[in-house]
């Protein structure tokens, strides 16, 4: 084994906040991820496995559903008007990152037995892709439901569903490598969800969660929030032509990001082999 053991956007702050505003956020998402409402981790973590499960587009639109529900509290004004507060949807993200259902080393390898790391990185950047596709072609089709949720609703729970795939991927990868940072759940999951944000590897020494769940990764996070909710409109165009695309282009999101970060594992782990 390779490697070591182991709308826009209304969020303010600036990367000069206190370390005690801080330690208030670090808190808060332990917070809530220590037995709090899980129901949107586990929605996603649902969505995460429909991806490859036969009907996935159904089973999707049923979990999407039930995410709308949840999420439809975050949204401003009603019909074809109602705004999305982003800040709202960056909140909901870091609660939803400490609950997601991600596999350890040693399930990974029970359950892809006989792969090498890269072919098993592989297999869950392919399975993560599919999943995030399912997502994309599901609410497509909302677009033409007569019951279809409010605009801004069914861009939220694209986006979390995806957002939530991605971080479970990103997380899992780090394990496949042998490269989990330091630190409880909790922490690591914020630490995966800013590997996100930045689209860059995840440091792996010690240091101060607190800082990397302040203000700041909060601004970024709803900055790149923002760009990932204009691309689920893509699968909010009319008749069935929305969800073609918003599969298509989840789908080439989801394996972009994955084999970036990927590349930046493997070779993470070559320097420490």
């Amino acid at each position: 084994m390779r490697g070591r053991k182991s709308d826009a956007p209304d969020a303010s702050g600036g990367s000069d906040a206190s370390d005690a505003s801080a330690s208030a956020s670090t808190s808060a998402v332990g917070r809530q991820s220590e037995g709090g409402d899980d129901a949107v981790a586990t929605i996603v973590g649902e969505l995460a496995k429909a991806g490859d499960a036969s009907g996935a587009p159904q089973r999707s639109r049923r979990l999407l559903s039930k995410l709308a529900g949840i999420l439809r509290r975050g949204v401003v004004g009603g019909g074809r008007a109602a705004r999305l507060s982003v800040r709202h949807l960056a909140d909901e993200v870091l609660a939803m990152a400490p609950r997601l259902p991600v596999r350890d080393q040693a399930a990974l390898r029970r359950q892809y037995p006989g792969l090498s790391d890269d072919e098993l990185a592989d297999a869950l950047i392919d399975a993560a892709t599919r999943a995030s596709g399912a997502v994309g072609a599901a609410v497509g089709v909302w677009a033409v439901l007569p019951i279809a949720p409010l605009f801004a609703v069914e861009v939220a729970a694209e986006t979390v569903a995806v957002v939530g795939i991605e971080i479970k991927l990103i997380a899992e990868l780090h394990e496949v490598y042998g490269l989990r940072p330091p630190g409880s759940g909790v922490d690591r999951m914020v630490r995966y969800t800013a590997v996100w944000t930045d689209r860059r590897g995840v440091t792996l020494a010690p240091g101060s969660v607190a800082v990397a769940i302040g203000p700041a990764l909060r601004a970024r996070l709803s900055r790149r929030l923002t760009l990932r909710a204009g691309r689920s409109t893509l699968s909010l165009a009319p008749l069935l032509s929305g969800a073609a695309a918003g599969a298509w282009a989840n789908r080439r999101e989801t394996r972009r990001l994955g084999r970036k970060i990927r590349t930046q594992l493997r070779r993470l782990a070559d320097e420490g082999r």
